[in-house]
């Protein structure tokens, strides 16, 4: 009996080359539909009505999460004919890789153009047996953090499930074959409850057996904040972990850090993330940017004491990192120390988040504003 188990590839010479210049941002001329951008009973037709069986979309699939192909020609196991049809009617991926960098540390982050020309950020970290993709959602981002760069412009357009999932293909192709991805967070550009749907078709795939195979538990989504998606995702009844960007222990902070405060107010959220707590058993994580002199002094962390004392929650301090076009600095190492110390003097559980990729840009949407900048004309940068 024929094996029809796909053959894992080393990853292609295109992926490992680092890339120092962005190319054009132009619009794909190509009016091939990407591969899981097709619908599934959609897929089952074309194949029908070429006289082909079921299982060769079964096949498709193992080689696009499994054997890690780049091309239908890579395909073996299919006809010729076959492999010659599908590239003539689809791209087996959509987007493509407009910038590839990677840092001292071993972070790899990737500017990932989409087909009309956008671009969205994602990075690979590696750290000890850990293989973790953080990828956005949007291009772009709606919600306004003060500190982000990836909201400066505002929001373009939400991103398709297809376009989610293929971020995480172009960075597990980054790894070596005996290597995979470990684990997802949904921390990248934009806001991913902001695209629900998408963001939920791209995460059942990615948590199937039949996609990357990465459990519920293993997967992260960030949310500034949005009380009913939060108690939408709870009633998911699925183990994923939520993380919530507070950024400030008060309403009136916050407004000013994070300006869609003002329309949903830290009590709602706080009372959304109790009730995800409450339906999954999974501890909240409240991540919090800590920016000098802004939001990083000791009555803030007395006021976050407080406000979190007796939830079961964990806080993920994260110093900021310096982004040209912002007035916001880092903080100083005293007063992270003095500020991680309160909390767990308090009982409060936290950690400060490692820096990584500092050399490349890695903090979000930094990337993306470099290529943009790069690809306006000299008279638009008022030069």
């Amino acid at each position: 009996m024929k094996d029809n188990r796909p053959v894992a590839f080393d990853p292609p010479t295109t992926y490992n080359t680092l890339m120092q210049t962005v190319e054009p941002l132009s619009i794909s001329m190509d009016s091939r539909r990407p591969l899981l951008e097709v619908a599934p009973d959609d897929l089952a037709a074309w194949l029908r009505e070429r006289g082909q069986p079921p299982l060769r979309a079964r096949q498709l699939r193992r080689w696009l999460f499994d054997g890690r192909a780049v091309s239908f020609d890579q395909m073996s196991d299919l006809p010729k004919r076959l492999r010659d049809e599908l590239t003539d009617s689809f791209r087996l991926l959509g987007c493509d890789i407009a910038r590839h960098l990677v840092s001292s540390d071993g972070t790899h982050k990737l500017l990932v153009r989409l087909r009309d020309g956008q671009v969205v950020e994602c990075v690979l970290l590696r750290e000890a047996d850990r293989r973790t993709v953080c990828i956005s959602t949007q291009v772009g981002c709606g919600m306004g953090c003060v500190f982000c760069a990836s909201g400066i412009g505002g929001v373009v357009r939400n991103l398709t499930g297809g376009e989610i999932l293929e971020q995480l293909l172009h960075a597990r192709n980054l790894l070596p074959a005996e290597e995979r991805l470990t684990n997802i967070v949904v921390m990248g550009m934009g806001e991913p409850l902001a695209n629900f749907d998408a963001l939920l078709e791209a995460l059942t795939v990615a948590s199937s057996p039949r996609g990357l195979g990465i459990g519920a538990r293993h997967i992260t989504v960030s949310t500034v904040g949005i009380p009913n998606r939060m108690r939408q995702f709870a009633d998911l009844g699925k183990q994923y972990h939520l993380a919530v960007s507070l950024h400030a222990p008060n309403d009136e902070l916050r407004n000013r850090i994070v300006p869609t405060n003002d329309k949903t107010g830290l009590s709602a959220i706080l009372e959304a993330a109790d009730y995800f707590h409450a339906k999954t058993g999974r501890q909240v994580t409240y991540e919090y940017v800590l920016l000098r002199d802004v939001n990083d002094r000791p009555a803030h962390a007395g006021e976050l004491t407080k406000l979190l004392r007796g939830r079961q929650a964990h806080v993920n301090l994260i110093p900021f990192n310096d982004v040209d076009g912002l007035p916001y600095r880092r903080l100083s190492q005293q007063a992270l120390d003095d500020f991680l110390a309160i909390l767990r003097d308090s009982g409060i559980s936290v950690k400060v988040r490692k820096r990584k990729g500092a050399d490349i840009d890695a903090a979000c949407g930094q990337l993306r504003r470099a290529a943009l900048v790069e690809s306006e004309p000299i008279s638009a940068r008022g030069v």
